[in-house]
């Protein structure tokens, strides 16, 4: 510690996003001279619908020591191993979006390659047999793979659905016996520097003022301290993301013994539908284009394709996609929906919180306040922005969908030139380029532009170089293994049953088959039967 040390940190508001914050202060921050306090009141709901996440929050529950089955059964949780993707790119058709890699490569040629040549040579299945997520999504099965496992399980990836609510409860506890200070209630008046507009302090409606070195802004929307006082700007994504609106709603779950291992994200005239199973509840939501499509429309199409009994009123929002012009300015972070909104279409509003206190822990400030830090947290952020940006976007302008005016407009809009940069490779030679982005690698890339029928005219021609007989054979070895595996897996309501059962789980049937008895993880540790590294490989 020395002089310039942040010794005051103030989260505004709570949430997923103020006590994720908050945990991990409390987790790397916990220096004998750093206090951390979170100001939130229980008058000021929160929106808490999102439900599905990720895979690099199991980094984030790691970092803070979270057992997983613990965090599972605390927030209603269960396994998430991609999103199917119903009539995106045409009426009665669906893909999926797995988490994971696909197959392997092969003497340094990328597998989609092979796969492409294979598809020119003769019939064969769709990209997806040869992705172990999609495959025990497709037979509603789970397993977690142990350290030393060589057989396809490895290659199982997965997120999580949860209760946001809850996680935020969970969080908060973590918080709180780390030493952070919640404090009740509502903020009256921002106090600010004259001479360079550093926020000093906040003072609260019963009067108590608290001070602070460092201002982390998580009142949702409403951007309390980074737009109404610091007025940082807000560049709109709308042109791209016409999506202004969303209305959310729990259900019952249609099966309690087996909820699905996977989102389904339903397109619809003028927007599109989401499904997410809890171990209590299924939540559902719609968002859609208020230009096409009114509050009252939206709300009774919604409440018509529910596939249980609704279990709360609907809730209604309202938003604009984009992100604000600095996530920090000044002394002054925003975190969560304060920092911006881009539409849940692929689940990434937590993991935007996420990044951004990796990359504020990774970028500390002390109370100087270094432009350099701040510069490099905020070029960043944009860069993370808009990569999501240009993936939610590729999902509208891929489509070949005329049914309506919402997708004739999306169809046909102009797009990003990085993202027609991306369609342009890819539609040629099949060809993606991700270094240096640690979301939405290549395997994301290509699941959504085959999905919704961006299908490569030709493959790199490193890929002839292959013997074709020998390739036929470890592709086939591969997807044999996956399918295989995928059926020998614990069903995903049996993992859940013996590893993370929630509290609040939804009863289940008598008749429901009682889990089997085995060890809590289902774990292959024989040779895998393609291995292409060892002798087994037919190359």
């Amino acid at each position: 510690m020395n002089e310039h040390s942040i010794r005051r940190v103030v989260i505004v508001g709570g949430g997923t996003a103020g006590w994720m914050a908050a945990a991990a202060f409390a987790r790397f921050l916990n220096n004998g001279y750093t206090q951390v306090t979170l100001i939130e009141s229980e008058e000021i709901g929160t929106v808490g619908v999102g439900e599905a996440t990720i895979p690099p929050l199991i980094n984030f529950n790691q970092m803070l020591g979270l057992n997983e089955n613990t965090f599972l059964a605390a927030t209603a949780g269960t396994f998430k191993l991609g999103i199917e993707f119903v009539d995106w790119g045409a009426v009665g058709e669906r893909y999926f979006h797995p988490f994971g890699k696909f197959g392997h490569d092969l003497q340094g040629i990328h597998f989609h390659q092979l796969w492409l040549r294979e598809k020119a040579r003769r019939p064969i299945e769709d990209i997806s047999a040869w992705s172990m997520s999609a495959m025990a999504a497709a037979h509603g099965t789970f397993g977690r793979a142990a350290e030393d496992a060589r057989s396809p399980v490895r290659d199982l990836f997965y997120a999580f659905h949860f209760d946001a609510s809850l996680y935020a409860r969970v969080l908060r506890d973590y918080a709180e016996k780390g030493g952070v200070n919640r404090v009740e209630g509502k903020i009256a008046a921002v106090d600010q520097r004259p001479a360079d507009g550093y926020v000093t302090a906040v003072t609260l409606e019963n009067g108590q003022r608290i001070e602070g070195d460092l201002f982390i802004d998580c009142s949702g929307f409403r951007g309390l301290l980074i737009e109404e006082t610091l007025q940082t700007g807000y560049e709109s994504y709308a042109h791209w993301l016409p999506c202004d609106r969303a209305v959310a709603v729990p259900c019952a779950l249609p099966n309690p013994a087996e909820p699905d291992p996977f989102t389904r994200s339903t397109a619809h005239q003028a927007g599109w539908q989401w499904r997410i199973p809890l171990q209590h509840r299924m939540g559902n939501g719609l968002v859609y284009c208020s230009q096409y499509l009114d509050d009252d429309a939206a709300e009774a199409q919604l409440l018509a394709n529910l596939e249980g009994e609704p279990l709360a009123p609907p809730r209604r929002l309202r938003f604009t996609a984009g992100r604000r012009r600095q996530s920090w300015n000044r002394n002054v972070v925003a975190l969560g929906l304060s920092s911006g909104f881009i539409e849940p279409l692929e689940s990434t509003s937590i993991h935007l919180v996420q990044a951004a206190i990796q990359r504020l822990l990774a970028l500390f400030p002390d109370k100087r306040f270094d432009p350099a830090e701040r510069n490099e947290f905020n070029r960043q952020m944009h860069d993370l922005y808009e990569d999501i940006r240009d993936f939610i976007i590729l999902h509208y302008k891929a489509t070949r969908r005329d049914d309506s005016p919402f997708w004739d407009q999306v169809r046909t809009m102009d797009i990003p030139d990085s993202l027609q940069r991306k369609i342009d490779l890819f539609a040629g030679k099949g060809r993606v380029f991700r270094e240096g982005y640690d979301l939405f690698t290549d395997p994301s890339w290509i699941a959504v532009f085959m999905g919704q029928g961006i299908v490569p005219r030709r493959w790199e021609p490193a890929a002839d170089a292959l013997d074709e007989q020998k390739v036929a054979i470890a592709l086939e070895q591969m997807r044999r293994g996956y399918a295989d595996t995928a059926q020998r897996l614990p069903t995903h309501g049996d993992f859940l049953r013996r590893t993370a059962l929630s509290p609040l789980a939804a009863p289940v049937p008598a008749s429901t088959p009682a889990a089997a008895e085995d060890v809590p993880f289902f774990a292959f540790t024989a040779e895998s039967p393609f291995d292409v590294n060892g002798g087994g490989s037919p190359l």
